[in-house]
């Protein structure tokens, strides 16, 4: 067998090195996919292709007058003001979840349109909501610089105090 000149075998090793890494980079983006967790509001899901077997978290506000708990059962609705989705939760809400308050879920969407969720979390202070809600809040003009306010079922503002809509609107 004839010696490789220098110049064919730095090609060669190259090569080889530039297979390697491709098939390395391969094998982190394959590992990657299965533990990626999408974030979605509930307009979202309307324009999105989810299969039911597809984990993801789904953001946006509780929706007041919704929530229903049955011992560790709950079922409540999370909206984003532009869209609805029915979420099913077993097992134990943290201690801020509220109705009006920013929420994010995590579980799979049902083939009945129901979000089933392993995990909830709420909202950890008084400026935090999901920047989906927030960008939907802004785009209907009713968003609030001073902080993230409540929003009733019919999705007015209201005060977080006194429960009064805001803005001069009536309910």
């Amino acid at each position: 067998m004839a010696r490789m000149s220098r110049k064919r075998r730095r090609l060669y090793v190259a090569g080889v090195a530039m297979l390697a890494l491709g098939a390395a980079t391969a094998l982190v983006l394959a590992a990657f996919e299965d533990n990626l967790v999408f974030f979605y509001s509930p307009r979202d899901l309307d324009s999105k292709q989810i299969t039911p077997d597809r984990r993801f978290r789904l953001g946006g506000l509780v929706a007041d007058g919704t929530v229903e708990v049955n011992g560790q059962v709950a079922r409540f609705v999370v909206t984003d003001l532009d869209a609805e989705v029915p979420v099913l939760f077993t097992g134990i809400l943290p201690d801020l979840f509220r109705e009006g308050q920013g929420v994010v879920a995590e579980g799979k969407l049902g083939s009945d349109g129901v979000f089933v969720a392993d995990e909830v979390l709420a909202k950890h202070d008084e400026n935090y909501m999901p920047p989906e809600v927030a960008d939907a809040l802004k785009e209907s003009g009713r968003w609030n610089e001073g902080g993230a306010d409540h929003v009733n079922a019919d999705g007015a503002l209201t005060d977080p105090v006194s429960g009064q809509v805001l803005n001069g609107a009536t309910q």
